[in-house]
């Protein structure tokens, strides 16, 4: 039994922090679970999609955000208490329908948990996604450990209810990803029967009704916020410097006053209902001292609200000064470490702190270095991704009129890079390659003479990319799709989508096939196998002269970890010493220097490639590049 599912009550479990959210949500009685993958919230929605059958649980990944959560917003109208998950991306998804359903409000409780990516770890961009909150007049809250993800995501849902408003949880790679001790709280046994009262219509429609119905339940969440326990002061009566902070802002604070030893000297004010903000919990804290430091990520929204109320009372309050995002003190890009905390309240308070000695730190350095050798972003060994680059490279390169490949974020977003032979051009959100190729394909009557080509991945095909597609057919848009189908929703975590035959829960579900849906949707389909590189670049080019229409060229190859798993290669392969020549070849190593396999390395001593057996899986596309025939494959 997994640790989330255990009705052991007090029991104290390692878990991270998705797992925690998700425990949370089950203490609650949630009954729908909807979301789409996408790091770092992938494990909320995975880890209950494993117990829903043992706990009586609908969980499913929908086909996008917004979508999901509609899902969830239909149980909630129902009487079910329910949950969504998504990363910061798919808020933007789902912001059409949530800026809906803030007006509408809902009947059970409903959280939706967003997870942010500070830094841009596993994303196509850097946002947070707090200001939606603002926007749409929501509660807002934010853990800042594993215990307390866990609490806040049960208390959300009695926080939905009492408002009649979704609740918005934002974790933060940290505090997602990370595991910590998380004690166990009751898990319920109710077994509410829905129903959908037709005495009360869920309409946005008037708007100025129910935004002013919308403001009284956000005045009610402000009084509610004034007494949660969410909202901790620690620190001495009177400060010199009060930390105000959020999210996984709070372990850093903690961490950066205990080694400059400023306990007495510096307060800390943690903020979990960052909003609305409690006003008076808050003025209570602004009078404690004069000097504020604001630590959070990524964007000034605690920074910029606290200093809204300050405002609106700074006759009372006095002189007060800020440090922060404003002034730099704290990067207003990137994630936080205990370092950046550290520092700033050194400068703030005159303290000397040396975080360890510059020798050891070198030496350290230089250690590592030894023990793990330099790495860039690649591909898996055997990816299909990089025989489809390497088709595409080609293939434009003999069609001569430097074609343009369009794509979005998915792992095949390393075709950016040495990974992809620097092939795609633009990145932007799902499906984006699409869309920019519906327009760029209209310019050929402008005088446009390249080749308009959009990349985008069998999971975002479902997602964000058939709008799309049925936009180009409908407005005679003139482009080549390149569908890399390898089965999965890969990059995330290889979570099932309406084409792998499977729901979130293991249970058979209908394909919707790849070819069949472009077909419908007006494209001209063919579908190749990437690893037959020179079936794969005629094609490409067939198809890239084709100048009216669209076309759709699906690469149908399962992804290497997914077969992987399986243990079985296609092919043994293996270097013939006599013809690999090193750097007397005259390809100057294209095997290792540019088609960069994991698969296969550079021996130095020798002066040859190899095969890492460890590594290869066995696809045996490299055979196929090496023009020395160097590299010999046998079927296994």
């Amino acid at each position: 039994m997994r640790s989330i599912a255990q009705n052991t009550p007090g029991k104290v479990v390692l878990l991270m922090g998705n797992e925690a959210i998700a425990r949370g949500a089950l203490e609650a009685g949630v009954k729908v679970c909807a979301g789409y993958p996408g790091n770092p919230s992938s494990e909320i929605i995975g880890s209950l999609a494993e117990v829903a059958n043992e706990l009586g649980l609908h969980v499913e990944w929908s086909i996008n955000e917004k979508v999901a959560l509609e899902i969830a917003a239909g149980a909630s109208f129902s009487g079910l208490r329910s949950l969504c998950a998504m990363k910061q991306n798919g808020l933007n998804v789902a912001s059409d329908f949530l800026l809906n359903l803030n007006l509408t409000g809902c009947k059970a409780g409903l959280v939706i948990v967003v997870a942010d990516d500070p830094a841009g770890i596993s994303s196509s961009n850097e946002e947070d996604s707090r200001l939606f909150a603002k926007i749409g007049d929501l509660p807002l809250l934010e853990p800042a450990h594993f215990q307390e993800a866990k609490e806040m995501a049960r208390e959300g849902f009695s926080i939905s209810e009492a408002l009649g408003l979704p609740v918005l949880i934002r974790s933060v790679t940290r505090v997602s990803h990370a595991r910590g001790n998380v004690t166990l709280g009751e898990l319920p046994h109710s077994n509410p029967k829905p129903a959908f009262d037709l005495a009360q219509p869920r309409l946005a429609f008037p708007p100025l009704p129910n935004h002013k119905v919308l403001h009284e339940k956000f005045k009610k969440a402000r009084t509610m916020f004034e007494t949660s326990s969410f909202n901790v002061y620690r620190g001495p009566e009177k400060p010199e410097v009060t930390i105000i902070t959020s999210g996984s802002g709070y372990l850093y604070s903690c961490e950066a006053v205990f080694n400059l030893n400023a306990k007495e000297r510096v307060g800390i004010l943690k903020m979990g209902t960052t909003w609305p903000l409690p006003e008076e919990f808050l003025l209570k804290h602004l009078r404690r001292s004069d000097q504020f430091l604001f630590i959070e990520e990524v964007d000034p929204f605690l920074e910029n609200n606290v200093k809204e109320v300050f405002a609106q009372h700074c006759m009372e309050l006095g002189v007060k000064r800020f440090f922060g995002k404003a002034n730099q003190m704290i990067p207003d890009v990137g994630e936080l470490t205990p370092e950046i905390v550290t520092s700033a309240l050194q400068a703030l308070l005159a303290i000397p702190y040396t975080p360890g000695p510059e020798a050891y730190n070198r030496t350290a350095s230089e250690a590592l270095a030894e023990v793990v050798p330099p790495r860039a972003l690649s591909f898996c060994a055997g990816c299909p991704h990089r025989a489809t680059y390497w088709a595409i490279k080609t293939a434009l390169a003999l069609d001569g009129r430097e074609g343009i490949v369009l794509g979005d974020i998915g792992c095949y977003s390393l075709g950016v890079g040495a990974s992809g032979f620097f092939q795609m051009k633009t990145l932007h959100a799902m499906g984006s390659g699409v869309g920019l190729a519906c327009g760029l394909g209209q310019l050929d009557r402008f005088g446009l003479d390249q080749p308009v080509i959009a990349l985008c991945g069998d999971s975002t095909f479902y997602h964000a990319a058939m709008p799309a597609l049925a936009n180009a057919t409908y407005n005679s848009a003139n482009f080549l799709l390149l569908l890399l189908d390898n089965s999965a929703t890969a990059m995330t975590g290889f979570q099932p989508h309406p084409g792998t035959g499977t729901t979130a829960t293991g249970s058979p579900a209908p394909i919707l096939d790849l070819q069949t849906l472009c077909q419908s949707l007006g494209a001209k389909v063919e579908v190749v196998d990437p690893f037959d590189i020179e079936g794969t670049i005629a094609a490409i080019l067939k198809m890239v002269r084709m100048v009216k229409g669209v076309k759709a060229l699906i690469f149908k190859r399962e992804c290497a970890l997914v077969s992987g798993r399986r243990q079985k290669k296609n092919y043994q392969v293996e270097i013939d010493p006599e013809r690999c020549l090193g750097d007397s070849c005259g390809c100057n190593r294209l095997c290792t220097r540019v088609f960069k396999c994991p698969g296969l390395r550079w021996d130095p001593k020798k002066k040859k490639a190899q095969i890492d057996e460890a590594i290869c899986n066995g696809c045996g596309v490299c055979v196929e590049i090496c023009p020395a025939s160097a590299i010999r494959r046998e079927a296994q």
